[in-house]
This record gives C-alpha cells, sequence and structure tokens, in this order.
C-alpha cells in the first residue's frame, strides 16, 4: 500500500511498485490518495483467506446496492439531492 500526495491542482505521482498497466484501487484520504495496488487475478489470492459461498455475480450486485446506498446518503447529507 502507498500513501501519494496529491499537490494543489490535483495531480500526483505513482510510485514504482505500481507498475504501468496494473491495476489500482486509489482511496480519496482529505488532502492525500492511497493507492493499493491489486494482484492480476484478486480471485486467486482471495480464495484461500475469503470463503464465500455466493458467486462472483451475486457478491458484485450486493457491492453495487450498497455503495449505491451510500452514495445516495451521502448526497442527502450534504443537500445534492
Amino acid at each position: 500500500m502507498a500513501v501519494v500526495p496529491v499537490d494543489n491542482r490535483g495531480r500526483l505521482t505513482l510510485p514504482k511498485d505500481v507498475a504501468r498497466g496494473s491495476r489500482a484501487v486509489v482511496i480519496p484520504a482529505g488532502s492525500f490518495v492511497v493507492v493499493i495496488p491489486l494482484p492480476e487475478e484478486p480471485v486467486k489470492h482471495a480464495g484461500s483467506w475469503l470463503p464465500s459461498m455466493k458467486s462472483r455475480k451475486d457478491l458484485k450486485k450486493m457491492a453495487e446496492e450498497q455503495a449505491s446506498k451510500d452514495a445516495t446518503k451521502r448526497a442527502r447529507r450534504r443537500k445534492q439531492i
């Protein structure tokens, strides 16, 4: 995991451990962002420590529904909707 500073123009420089063409999760955290590189095939890496009886499709649907609820709640709190 890497903490990446963002300049006053919103630009950031990725650390060397994030290879070109790879995927990473970028989490905004105030005046900086956290970059977490993802493995090529996350399912293979998570299979041993993250057991689930649900299919990937069901898990994705649940995650999208929760993200939608969270975004709506945040927008209402900020009086944007």
